[in-house]
């Protein structure tokens, strides 16, 4: 937030005032952790925080963790974009990264209703209406697309609109918002759906399948490390709704959420969100957009 030049001599002419002033030795002129500033800061202190094992911030996530999110399927290494962000959520909050610990959670599980086993879960997680009846989110930390992979040599590799894949056979990974939009495609065939997105490139590269659906960067990972002769058909148009949006996730009303939520209001305020998708997350200016 940028402040008026003015406001600095104001602030100088306030603070001379104040130290010419007679003390107030009142009790309302003091100052006490009873201030709602001191409050909310106590509130969020490691020590205050209902956690599921105290002194400890437990983060859940899918097993494997693919890359760009992840790094050698060891979120605790610091590497890929959302083992980053959570570390980088941890120290906001107070933790050290010996503090953290990583808990496994398929990814279609985290969502439903019920007691969790984590304080919070980071996995590619959309934010929907849906999913907030029966979780909490966080502020977003991230926004992406979805987009549509397919052989090179497909007829559908220079698609123009999505409307050139009403006839196309497409999959997705199951419970995601990628099978989602495969569906609002209102393609002849049903969506294929898979266990996980490396199951569904697997399909895509036996031919089992005209294309899947991912997140724009877990498309860019796909064709550039896990599949041979594949290329992103285009993403999807956002012009009529929202993008998609990622949140963390944590159980429902949980007293965790609004101080989670300022640390990654923190985090997206000071540039920090940004540097790390600029370092982890591919660039998409390139890939076209389907309307």
């Amino acid at each position: 937030m940028k402040r008026s030049l003015l406001a600095v001599p104001l602030a100088l002419l306030f603070s001379v005032a104040a130290a010419c002033a007679p003390a107030d030795d009142s009790d309302d002129a003091k100052t006490s952790d009873s201030s709602p500033s001191a409050s909310a800061s106590s509130e969020c202190a490691v020590e205050s925080l209902p956690l599921t094992t105290a002194g400890k911030l437990t983060i859940g996530t899918d097993d494997p963790a693919f890359e760009p999110w992840f790094a050698d399927n060891d979120p605790s290494n610091g590497q890929g974009f959302e083992s980053a962000v959570a570390y980088a959520v941890a120290e906001e909050m107070g933790f050290a990264k010996d503090q953290v610990v990583w808990t496994k959670v398929p990814f279609n599980t985290a969502y439903q209703p019920g007691k969790k086993s984590f304080d919070f879960d980071i996995n590619q997680v959309s934010i929907t209406k849906e999913r907030e009846k029966a979780v909490d989110f966080s502020t977003p930390y991230y926004s992406a697309a979805q987009a549509i992979i397919v052989r090179s040599d497909s007829k559908f590799a220079d698609a123009k609109s999505l409307a050139d894949f009403t006839t196309a056979s497409l999959g997705a990974q199951i419970g995601t918002t990628s099978l989602k939009a495969i569906e609002s495609l209102e393609t002849q065939d049903a969506p294929l759906v898979y266990d996980d997105t490396t199951k569904a490139a697997l399909a895509l590269a036996n031919g089992q399948v005209d294309g899947i659906v991912a997140d724009l960067p877990s498309a860019f990972y796909l064709v550039a490390a896990e599949l041979e002769d594949a290329t992103i058909a285009g993403q999807f148009d956002f012009s009529g709704g929202e993008p998609e949006r990622f949140g963390l996730l944590l159980e429902k009303d949980s007293k965790l959420t609004s101080c989670v939520d300022k640390a990654v209001s923190t985090l997206d305020e000071d540039g920090t969100l940004a540097d790390l998708e600029q370092k982890w997350l591919s660039a998409s200016q390139d890939v076209p957009v389907l309307k």
